[in-house]
């Protein structure tokens, strides 16, 4: 049985106070919540780990990168490697969000490189795939995701396909507060469930976590996430914020 995801993606922001404060909040709230077998992950940024970490050994989440290198390791100066992350106890990592693919350039053989180490170091791959606003306009929004999938996670053996979450994320709807309807995220998770079965077998489809990213937040997540093929989603400026992170959380 798939499993109900929540993950806060906090990219590039907070100062050390502030990461404490909110993770405070968060570890509160999280206390008296209702999980109903929801998973939460957090993906602060690198200099937070240790933080991070060391709270969620008392509390209901897991601990979350937002990248990882595609290197094994070696005199790659700024990079991380997954042995790394798997040494401090990181259970999660985000690969191939949007903002990944247009500012540094990353590939999907890359991509693949990723998905492979961090696999091979007992770590969870969040696989992000989505179209640009002009791909969906001229009706390629559907081609554009069967290839990134194609080019990247679909090379996987599938046993380690099988312990990978999607996140699929609209880049015309990140961090511009529009989001995609209920209709078109439910139609986007159903086609991509609907690949996975043909390349991996109904078995694999059915159990497979398929998050949705793209200004989901507390007015939209119930929503969002009553559809059938949405598992949950990948939470960035909202995830900032922990009373709004709560209600996502309390969204199910």
């Amino acid at each position: 049985m798939r499993r109900k995801i929540v993950a806060g993606n906090w990219k590039m922001n907070k100062t050390f106070q502030e990461a404490d404060d909110l993770i405070n909040e968060i570890v509160e709230g999280l206390e008296e919540a209702n999980l109903r077998n929801v998973d939460v992950v957090l993906c602060p940024p690198f200099t937070y780990m240790e933080m991070i970490t060391d709270y969620a050994q008392e509390s209901h989440y897991s601990v979350g990168a937002q990248n990882v290198s595609n290197f094994e390791s070696g005199a790659y100066t700024g990079e991380v490697a997954a042995n790394m992350l798997h040494s401090m106890g990181i259970e999660y990592c985000i690969i191939g969000h949007s903002e990944r693919r247009k500012y540094f350039n990353e590939t999907d053989e890359q991509l693949f490189l990723k998905a492979e180490l961090l696999l091979k170091n007992d770590i969870l791959p969040i696989f992000c795939c989505g179209e640009l606003l002009p791909e969906r306009e001229a009706n390629k929004h559907f081609d554009v995701v069967k290839n990134q999938l194609e080019n990247a996670v679909f090379r996987l053996e599938p046993l380690d396909f099988a312990k990978i979450i999607i996140a699929y994320e609209p880049v015309w709807a990140i961090g511009t507060g529009v989001t995609a309807t209920s209709e078109q995220a439910q139609e986007m998770h159903a086609f991509i469930r609907s690949l996975i079965s043909d390349k991996y077998g109904k078995e694999i489809a059915k159990n497979t976590s398929i998050l949705y990213g793209g200004s989901c937040n507390a007015q939209n997540a119930k929503e969002l996430f009553a559809n059938s093929d949405v598992d949950g989603g990948l939470i960035g400026g909202a995830s900032l914020k922990a009373d709004d992170f709560l209600k996502i959380i309390d969204s199910f």
